[in-house]
């Protein structure tokens, strides 16, 4: 019995043996042919340049190598990166800069890009959330053109000339993995050579503000910019026109009738014809004359009136 026993004992081992070696090749099967290829053995910041001593390689699965994976480490030495890499990420061809190129900022600025440096504060830098990788709006305040007319004004306009501006650092600053708000005085900004001129001459003629935007929002909002009338809700009068010089066209006066040739007329009819003469002149007497054309003409400062 007691032989018994230590035979079935000694089949249970090798049952659990032969267990644990098909488990384990079947665990090996499922995870196919494993490659060596080169990963970051520590964190790199944006625009670094890696050394051997960054670089290791390890295990990974055939089948899940990255595009561009490098398995020789010694092609990586004295690389520039364009994003920021963590510890164990695989070091890829698309994650570098091109071969030669110097470390820094201008490794990191895409080919027709550029980059440039605003001053900011904590008000115009969005209370330090104007962070690497952010987009911003960036608006002025400046005098508006187009005169003086109707007095003295104030033209103040405030106008967003730049939209979608990706933030590329802060101070000396370019880390994207970043969350926390930094207060700095430069903020440098990736933009277009057009609007690297834009962006100068606003700088140059007026007070920058950044406006913060949400970076999956693509969209151009067109705006005639906000004016201190349109603030308060004022309308500045326009001065009236100058009144042209007043032209009366009068009809000049019409010749007298003339008057009839007496003619005999009896006795009795003598005094009433000529009293019908007489209210017939009365009446001619009292019916008003049209008055003539007269223009007022202004020479200088000497005012001369002329009738026709």
């Amino acid at each position: 019995m007691r032989s018994r026993g230590l035979w079935m004992l000694l089949i249970a081992v090798l049952a659990g043996l032969a267990a644990v070696l098909l488990a384990t090749q079947w665990m090996q099967g499922q995870g196919g042919d494993k490659g060596r290829i080169a990963v970051a053995n520590a964190d790199i910041e944006l625009g670094g340049r890696i050394s051997s001593e960054m670089v290791r390689m390890t295990d990974w699965p055939r089948d899940s190598v990255p595009q561009g994976a490098f398995i020789d480490p010694s092609r990586l030495h004295g690389r520039v990166v364009l994003t920021a890499l963590q510890r164990g990420e695989p070091l890829t061809e698309a994650r570098l800069a091109p071969v030669g190129a110097k470390a820094g900022l201008s490794a990191v600025v895409p080919e027709g890009r550029r980059a440039m440096t605003v001053r900011v504060n904590d008000v115009v830098g969005v209370a330090g959330f104007a962070l690497p990788g952010t987009y911003v709006d960036v608006m002025v305040n400046t005098q508006a053109e187009g005169g003086q007319r109707g007095g003295d004004r104030d033209r103040s306009i405030s106008k967003i000339v730049l939209e979608r501006i990706l933030v590329l650092a802060v101070a000396q600053e370019a880390d994207r993995d970043s969350t926390k708000p930094k207060v700095v005085n430069a903020v440098t900004l990736e933009v277009t050579p057009r609007d690297a001129e834009v962006l100068d001459l606003a700088r140059s003629v007026g007070t920058l503000s950044l406006v913060l935007r949400n970076p999956s929002d693509p969209l151009s909002t067109p705006t005639a910019g906000a004016t201190k009338s349109e603030l308060l809700g004022t309308a500045h009068a326009e001065a009236p026109p100058a009144k042209p010089a007043r032209v009366v066209k009068q009809v000049p006066p019409r010749p007298a009738a003339p008057a009839a040739p007496a003619t005999p007329a009896p006795d009795g009819a003598t005094a009433d014809a000529g009293k019908t003469v007489l209210l017939t002149q009365a009446a001619a007497d009292a019916t008003p004359l049209p008055p003539r054309a007269c223009v007022e003409i202004v020479r200088g400062l000497t005012k001369v009136t002329e009738c026709f």
